[in-house]
């Protein structure tokens, strides 16, 4: 060797030798351009089983100009789709953007979302920003997800043990109160080939407003813009220029394709104008829509809900930079025209065994469907809510229950659709895909103006919660008037009497509404407070009590321009 070839070798060396204050790394850079590919999903909701009401609106392949709905997700289905979707490129990473678990149907709801972690394990995701419903059940029930044991209630383990997620939960925004520190890691990074990927993960600032304040206690939710811009510098200085923002927040666009972007609006719009010109891509979700856009020059996607798509997300890293140089995303649903996963259908199998005697109760008949879906033009009913909502009233309404004369109910917490079978039976598992939280129903006493002051409440931000009310009360709101004066306290009426501002009245909700969930902040201040029954309880006893249960047509609400 030459001294000029030797002193090229030693410049290389020193090159790719990097120091820091207390060792040496060795940094590989990259010969050539690295292709890696991202996997993503989000809001799972524990949709393990496939479910018949999970369907997307999608080209009729016999005729493209046609549209059917087609039965989409499902485990077995998912980890398949998933597990060809690796094989296009050894450089992956599977990622969840929040709500994989929480608002579960029974099959693993009973067992505390342990089967939805199983499941995710089996089928390999690497990543997930903690969502809302990740605090359903508090700060040490998410660390016992991560980490594993069994629960208090013996409930769970059905192997005798719960090891815990094999993947990462990410929760950048989230902070212990007495610390100030991170209650879970705020980013990961992936490594390929010398390529490094940072995932900042978080959840919506807003989470403390939409969860139980138990589950949230002793936590602080910080800014989703701060939390990731204050993140970037750091991770640049540990070589990352390549910076992916899992985010449980969204949007909803204007078209319903499902990689459409058309007119797009919502919290994640503001927030990705906002964030750092280092980020390049952000995976979102809360919405449960269907997008694919580019906002701000960045990525910005959403998988849909319950496994029922999945993004494939192709970004190529520059060699030279560590910059992203390209990226593209394609929206896919996770039709069922593809094999089983065998690992899969064996867990769901073992739970389905456990769940299915209680699961297929018949616990009485309905008339017809009852759908959770609000008109969006109308006044903010759903057929479905006024039932739920009568049965809470009806499970109170006697004297040594709290004589309620009205009962309210959060349309967030009807989660599905209560369909019957061809001769109106329903089971337990419908019911409980309904109403999946396992709340207790809570009567107080609140004043005439306590009650229009919560109503006002119902419009506390960029949308509205409207709540769902039980027969015989009524009033009117009005699109035009501000929030906070949409409603004239005359119009709403009990029995068709006015209410009495001053007068007192006994009002039944569930326990995440009475400690202010959703931002009903008034009911906090209800007086006489007495607990009841489980809300599903409540359900199931009302269908029992009318047998072929009339669908209820008629408008409690009504709505001015």
């Amino acid at each position: 060797m030459n001294l000029r070839n030797g002193l090229l070798v030693a410049s290389i060396a020193l090159v790719l030798t990097a120091c820091n204050d207390s060792d040496s790394t060795e940094v590989v850079v990259p010969a050539a351009p690295v292709d890696v590919k991202l996997i993503a999903i989000n809001d799972f909701h524990g949709n393990i089983e496939a479910a018949d009401g999970i369907t997307l609106t999608l080209p009729d392949p016999k005729d493209p100009s046609k549209t059917i709905k087609e039965p989409v997700g499902g485990a077995e289905y998912l980890a398949t789709w998933i597990k060809n979707l690796k094989a296009k490129n050894p450089n992956n990473v599977v990622v969840s953007a929040g709500d994989l678990i929480g608002g579960s149907p029974m099959i693993s709801a009973l067992y505390h979302d342990e089967p939805t972690i199983e499941a995710m394990n089996a089928l390999g995701l690497d990543i997930n920003a903690v969502g809302n419903h990740e605090f359903d059940d508090g700060h040490a029930e998410l660390m016992r997800m991560q980490n594993g044991g069994c629960h208090a209630d013996k409930v769970g383990c059905a192997d005798g043990k719960f090891e815990g997620a094999k993947f990462k939960f990410l929760a950048a925004n989230v902070l212990d109160s007495k610390t100030g520190k991170t209650i879970l890691p705020a980013y990961q990074i992936k490594e390929f080939k010398g390529a490094k990927i940072g995932f900042i993960g978080m959840t919506l600032k807003g989470t403390p407003g939409i969860v139980t304040p138990a589950g949230v206690a002793g936590l602080e939710f910080q800014d989703e813009v701060e939390t990731a811009n204050k993140l970037v510098p750091e991770l640049q200085k540990q070589g990352v220029e390549a910076i992916v923002v899992l985010l449980h927040e969204g949007g909803i666009p204007a078209d319903a394709q499902i990689n459409g972007c058309k007119d797009i609006a919502g919290p994640i719009v503001d927030i990705v104008k906002k964030l750092d010109k280092a980020i390049d891509i952000v995976i979102s979700g809360h919405t449960h829509k269907p997008y694919n856009c580019t906002i701000n020059d960045k990525l910005v996607t959403s998988a849909y809900q319950y496994g029922g798509m999945v993004t494939d997300i192709d970004l190529t890293i520059d060699p030279k930079t560590g910059h992203v140089s390209k990226m593209s995303a394609n929206n896919l649903a996770v039709t069922r025209n593809v094999a089983k996963d065998p690992a899969q259908t064996s867990l769901i199998e073992k739970f389905l065994k456990l769940v299915t005697p209680l699961k297929d109760r018949v616990v009485g008949t309905v008339a017809g469907a009852l759908p959770r879906l609000v008109d969006p033009v109308g006044a903010g009913e759903s057929v479905l809510g006024r039932v739920i909502a009568d049965s809470q009233l009806a499970a109170t309404a006697e004297k040594d229950l709290g004589a309620s004369k009205v009962a309210f109910m959060n349309p967030g917490g009807v989660r599905a659709d209560l369909t019957p079978d061809a001769e109106g039976k329903v089971t337990y598992g419908k019911l409980f895909a309904v109403q999946p939280f396992g709340n207790s129903l809570v009567t107080m006493t609140l004043t005439g103006e306590q009650i229009d002051k919560v109503l006002e409440q119902q419009w506390n931000g960029t949308s509205a919660k409207i709540m769902q009310v039980s027969a015989g009360f009524s009033y009117v709101w009005s699109k035009s008037k501000p929030n906070g004066s949409k409603i004239d306290i005359a119009s709403i009426k009990l029995n068709g009497v006015a209410i009495d501002p001053k007068a007192s009245y006994r009002v039944t909700v569930n326990n995440f509404m009475a400690s202010g969930g959703d931002g009903y902040l008034e009911f906090v201040n209800g007086k006489d407070v007495q607990g009841g029954a489980q809300d599903i309880d409540a359900l199931e006893s009302y269908i029992k009590k009318n047998p072929k249960l009339a669908v209820p047509s008629v408008e409690r609400i009504s709505v001015l321009n």
